[in-house]
């Protein structure tokens, strides 16, 4: 078996408060925002857990649950949980907490997959994981479902992409 890595060896938190020019129109955070800060955070699990560069490859299932007020913080958790050949699949959780108050809630969850590139920018080996804890191990085992999901996304989007290069609407 090669190398092997748990899933807290790629964790990362990172706090943040929210400010005015974060806030849209409905005087929450805007989504893209949100997206900007949790591709961030995932790109340093990632690049933890291979110790190369690594390029987002695919944003999966981002989930806004609830939304984030100005008087709320914000926190990010991510880890990888799932690991292919040179692609690894990392979870971010947001967490949201009522800077009054100190309520807080599960704000977005996402799933991004990176892609570990070696010195050349080719897909590189990365170690495979390990799941210790209960919430690890539900994820890694519901990975499986989603990397096929992934699959059969990559499948349609090239059928996607042939018909408008056929029909000249994509150069």
């Amino acid at each position: 078996m090669g190398e092997t890595k748990t899933c807290k060896e790629s964790r990362v938190y990172r706090s943040s408060r929210v400010f005015p020019n974060d806030f849209n129109n409905h005087n929450t955070l805007f989504g893209g925002r949100l997206l900007s800060d949790m591709d961030q955070v995932a790109s340093i699990s990632a690049a933890k857990h291979s110790r190369t560069e690594c390029v987002t490859a695919s944003v999966d299932t981002v989930e806004f649950l609830q939304p984030i007020r100005p008087e709320e913080s914000v926190t990010f958790e991510s880890f990888v949980i799932w690991t292919g050949t040179s692609s690894m699949e990392v979870f971010i959780k947001v967490h949201a907490e009522n800077l009054r108050t100190g309520d807080s809630k599960i704000a977005a969850i996402a799933y991004f997959t990176f892609i570990s590139l070696d010195k050349n920018g080719r897909p590189n080996h990365v170690p495979q994981i390990v799941p210790e804890t209960s919430e690890e191990r539900y994820l890694y085992e519901k990975s499986k479902q989603r990397s096929q999901f992934r699959e059969d996304k990559r499948s349609h989007n090239k059928e996607i992409i042939l018909f408008l290069r056929e029909n000249h609407i994509l150069a």
